[in-house]
């Protein structure tokens, strides 16, 4: 099965639909499939929904697709940095389904297992809750949260051998794992890709089993907020 691909645009070729849904990995800037977003918004497809922990900034990650009103709906946890995504929220144009950032993951890593729904306290009690079961366990009121099932699953590793088991580095393992292992599909891009039988099997985060298609490819690993300490004088 041929895995590696040129470029983000042909590993997504044949792939790409209206009105798909999409789980996409990286948590704020970190760890962010950011050369197959851009190939999703070079390609035109719309009405999308994402599952995402954010929806990045006005001018990268998911927020170019939000510049160009490719989504209707983001499954997402945390929406603070992008001005655009509230404009359009608070505006009507875009469907919000908030989750828990644990919830988001663990409905991920559920989709991916083939389970199709979890109870959790979280959200007790909070608009999180309304239109969901309750069911009560040993005196502890939980509801009713569904894994995601993905059409197509979109994630960033470090490296990669030519048969797609993945590397993350440190905090961009994040949501790539469980994001990648519920989608129907999943295309992977990394800054190496490296010969079968060079990773050592005990640092593999992710089985190659998961992941369809391979990219290798130039990242900007932008910084969402760079904090930095005053020079000190004498």
């Amino acid at each position: 099965m041929k895995k590696i691909y040129a470029n983000a645009t042909e590993a997504l070729d044949g792939v790409l639909r209206d009105g798909m849904l999409i789980a996409a990995g990286g948590f704020g800037l970190c760890g962010i499939p950011e050369l197959l977003l851009q190939a999703i918004k070079e390609s035109g497809v719309k009405d999308l929904t994402f599952a995402s922990n954010n929806a990045g900034v006005d001018d990268f990650g998911i927020g170019i697709l939000l510049q160009t009103r490719q989504v209707r709906k983001m499954i997402s946890s945390y929406v603070g940095e992008n001005a655009e995504f509230m404009r359009q929220y608070l505006s009507g144009e875009l469907e919000l389904e908030f989750n828990p950032q644990g919830t988001l993951a663990e409905r991920m890593r559920a989709g991916g297992a083939g389970i199709p729904g979890f109870y959790t306290k979280t959200g007790v009690g909070t608009v999180i809750a309304e239109g969901k079961e309750h069911k009560e366990f040993n005196g502890q009121t939980y509801i009713l949260e569904e894994g995601i099932f993905a059409d197509l699953s979109i994630v960033k590793a470090w490296k990669a051998d030519e048969t797609g088991n993945l590397v993350f580095r440190k905090t961009a393992r994040n949501f790539n794992l469980p994001a990648a292992t519920c989608g129907k599909i999943c295309v992977a891009e990394v800054e190496e890709i490296v010969p079968t039988g060079s990773l050592d099997p005990d640092c593999i985060h992710l089985p190659g089993i998961y992941v369809h298609r391979l990219i290798q490819g130039e990242h900007e690993k932008r910084i969402e907020q760079r904090t930095v300490r005053k020079k000190e004088t004498a």
